[in-house]
């Protein structure tokens, strides 16, 4: 593991730990990062060097997000969360029934311009991003290594095979174990 991806793991912890401190479940600070990364990740994918047309409309995008303060901030959020979970296609399944969990909005300012803002994340290779989410489910479990465990993956169709894993788009899928 890289050292920036020690220190961004650290980072996400340090505010996993506050938020805890105001009585939010760990699976709700994950649930709230998640949110915020794709709407900042979107926004980064919509700049140079990546040009791509951004899913999430203006009115609602991280710009918008990252200017905001206090009260404005925590409402403006939650607008945007029940808004785009109305939008149709992928981006209304992604957001459908979010709510803000960050109650405090001093603390998701924090959130939002101290810990989200301050990266750029799209740059980040897979493999820092990888880390720092393992490293939260490491320290979430009070660092002990994850065991084998069983994963999917998709592969062409052998020839002998008789249906037995055959699927719709001509994949087949089947159990492998490997060390995550």
């Amino acid at each position: 593991m890289s050292n920036h991806s020690a220190q961004i793991i650290q980072k996400l912890w340090n505010y996993c730990n506050i938020l805890r401190d105001d009585g939010l479940s760990y699976g709700d600070y994950v649930e709230q990062l998640t949110f915020l990364l794709f709407l900042k990740m979107a926004d980064e994918q919509s700049r140079p060097p990546f040009n791509k047309p951004s899913p999430i409309p203006k009115e609602f995008g991280w710009d918008r997000l990252a200017k905001l303060d206090g009260d404005e901030l925590e409402i403006h959020y939650r607008h945007t969360l029940e808004e785009l979970g109305k939008r149709p296609g992928l981006l209304g399944l992604i957001f459908r029934k979010a709510q803000n969990k960050v109650q405090d909005p001093a603390k998701l300012r924090r959130l939002v311009a101290d810990l989200i803002d301050k990266e750029e994340w799209s740059s980040l290779g897979t493999d820092v991003k990888g880390d720092a989410y393992e490293g939260l489910l490491q320290k979430k479990r009070g660092g002990r290594q994850r065991r084998n465990r069983p994963i999917f993956y998709s592969a062409p169709p052998d020839p002998g095979d008789r249906g037995r894993h055959a699927t719709e788009n001509g994949l087949r899928t089947e159990p492998a174990v490997c060390n995550l």
